[in-house]
């Protein structure tokens, strides 16, 4: 029988062919994604320039794992903007080249550039006038020769050992979508907040259009004391408004400065005497603001870099619109 000692002796030995295969699969598809670093070139800005100025939808075409890749590369163009159908080859032969408009710029993906049901359909890409853009693994094949462009995906090696399984070469054609989705955003200075309007779901989406107006506090809800008040009229102030502070204004309503939960521990900690406290000799004078069309998310970064948990909002650092609590935030997902 074996012994305990075996068994882990044997599941050790397996562990280290298993991570052994991991890491080499990773290191073959890194080498794939890195070979390609050079085929950079001018053609490929030529594709950048032609899919940045279309006007019409960018049709990306394939089937199988390359589809799939297609499918992916698709959804990120669509994402920075770029208004991209994706068009299975397999239904573009039944009825779907409807999708493809004349003079369209179209992207066929193949690592073979010999897929029998996307070579079908390349006469009627060419019919069309389109601009045919051939990304594949396959310099000589029908796909490369009939297109306008190529992008060179070839790799010296599928990660798969017995070289059957798509791996290093859908890699590298994920790779290649990336750079030219790069390439794009770079060409048209694209913004964080025009990334987010195609996003507004997401965790990103609400960081990047939620605004300081969409979760502030205003009204009756904010918490002001006058600077000639008493201690005891800022306690109450900030326990009925329950925001852990409270802004302090002159006799014309000007913020002139903010007192917090922490501002009266310290001083119950130094002093034994507090009965005659006011709020203008408690305060902080230079109280955190922000605006309230800035991003829900710059304040989150004002309220980290500050150890603070609350701002006040105004346009002109003199009159208080509202307030804005780091429950807010946490609240909206923001935080």
């Amino acid at each position: 029988m074996d012994t305990l000692e075996n068994k882990q002796d044997q599941r050790n030995t397996a562990d280290s062919h298993i991570i052994l295969a991991g890491q080499k699969a990773l290191q073959i598809e890194s080498r794939a994604i890195l070979d390609m670093v050079d085929r950079i070139d001018h053609s490929f800005a030529e594709v950048v320039r032609k899919i940045n100025a279309q006007k019409i939808p960018f049709i990306i075409t394939g089937l199988g794992k390359s589809g799939i890749i297609g499918k992916k590369i698709a959804a990120t163009f669509a994402s920075i903007g770029i208004p991209t159908l994706f068009l299975h080859a397999v239904e573009a032969i039944h009825g779907d080249l409807g999708i493809i408009a004349n003079n369209s710029l179209v992207m066929a993906i193949s690592n073979s550039g010999e897929t029998e049901e996307l070579v079908k359909i390349l006469p009627h890409i060419a019919r069309r006038g389109c601009t045919l853009i051939a990304m594949t693994g396959n310099m000589n094949s029908t796909l490369a020769e009939r297109s306008d462009y190529i992008l060179n995906t070839q790799v010296q090696e599928e990660a798969c050992g017995h070289g059957l399984v798509p791996t290093s070469s859908t890699t590298a054609m994920l790779a290649m979508g990336d750079a030219l989705a790069e390439a794009i955003l770079q060409m048209r200075g694209f913004r964080e907040e025009e990334f987010a309007e195609n996003h507004p779901g997401g965790s990103l989406g609400k960081r990047l259009l939620t605004l300081v107006a969409d979760l502030m506090h205003c009204g009756a809800e904010i918490p002001t004391v006058n600077e000639g008040d008493d201690i005891y009229q800022v306690i109450s102030e900030m326990s009925r408004k329950r925001f852990g502070t409270t802004f302090v204004l002159d006799d014309s309503g000007t913020l002139v400065g903010v007192v917090t939960d922490g501002d009266l521990r310290r001083l119950i900690e130094k002093k034994k005497e507090i009965s005659g406290v006011k709020a203008n000799s408690l305060m902080s004078k230079f109280p955190r603001m922000i605006s309230r069309n800035s991003l829900a998310a710059k304040a989150a970064l004002i309220m980290e870099q500050n150890s603070i948990t609350a701002l006040a909002v105004t346009e002109d650092g003199k009159s208080v619109e509202g307030i804005l609590h780091l429950h807010d935030l946490l609240k909206a997902g923001i935080a």
